[in-house]
């Protein structure tokens, strides 16, 4: 069985057939989901998906695209909540900044002022961090690294920066998805090997990065065993294997 540990369930694009979406991913062999809060707008339906789905779980975070709108009183209504699993989406991305140079000093001071109010709340739930990184590798690593408690947390989306493997050390797990899949993925197929087998997580990043071969089409959990077959392919074991190190390595690190 497979755990899906980010997908965006609650983005308009499942409106309309959310249920049938589930069903087809339990169908291939995905036992259970994790929602990454990154709109304050959409945490609320977040929340109500996984209060209908005994195998939906949530987060609570906002992309750091949206730090303008971080409210941490607001997010702490929810994380208290029992299927609130972690804290997350949240941290740094750089790579659509403002031209301007005082604009760009600002933009990177407000997300990281953000990500290091996450860090808190993290730390102050006991809950792991669910972690975007973009463009901004030495400066997420160099927060982590000063900030983040024992519970760790998830680079999502790994971007194979081979700086952040120190990160492993500290309770960080990395989340692989359809990008390996792609043919022009050769640095991150160079650095899959270097991550060992119980930090590895299965993510789709649904409705985004769809594996191949479905690319340029909605993605959804069920497309996780295209990532589980060629994340075996890499690590020289089965996909079941695979499947079942990766689901033991999530349960492990949101306590599910």
């Amino acid at each position: 069985m497979i755990i899906d540990t980010h997908c965006h369930l609650d983005d308009d694009r499942y409106k309309d057939d959310l249920d049938e979406v589930i069903k087809r991913a339990e169908d291939n062999g995905v036992e259970m989901f994790i929602i990454p809060a990154a709109d304050p707008d959409t945490l609320q339906k977040a929340v109500q998906i996984s209060e209908v789905n005994e195998n939906v779980y949530f987060a609570v975070g906002v992309h750091p695209y949206d730090a303008a709108y971080y409210d941490r009183a607001f997010l702490e209504k929810f994380i208290v909540h029992s299927k609130c699993v972690a804290v997350g989406e949240c941290g740094l991305d750089y790579y659509r900044l403002p031209e301007n140079e005082d604009d760009i000093k600002a933009e990177k001071a407000l997300q990281k002022e953000v990500f290091m109010d996450h860090i808190e709340l993290a730390n102050r739930y006991d809950k792991p961090l669910i972690v975007h990184i973009r463009d901004a590798s030495h400066d997420s690593l160099e927060l982590l690294d000063r900030y983040a408690g024992k519970q760790g947390g998830v680079l999502h989306c790994y971007n194979a920066d081979h700086e952040l493997l120190k990160l492993a050390n500290k309770g960080f797990y990395y989340g692989i998805g359809g990008v390996l899949t792609f043919a022009n993925a050769r640095k991150l197929i160079e650095v899959y090997p270097r991550i060992p087998l119980d930090k590895l997580l299965i993510e789709t990043d649904a409705p985004y990065l769809t594996p191949h071969p479905h690319r340029g089409q909605r993605n959804e959990p069920s497309y996780c065993s295209f990532v589980a077959q060629k994340m075996a392919e890499l690590s020289g074991i089965s996909s079941d294997e695979i499947a079942d190190i990766t689901t033991q390595n999530a349960k492990r690190l949101f306590g599910i």
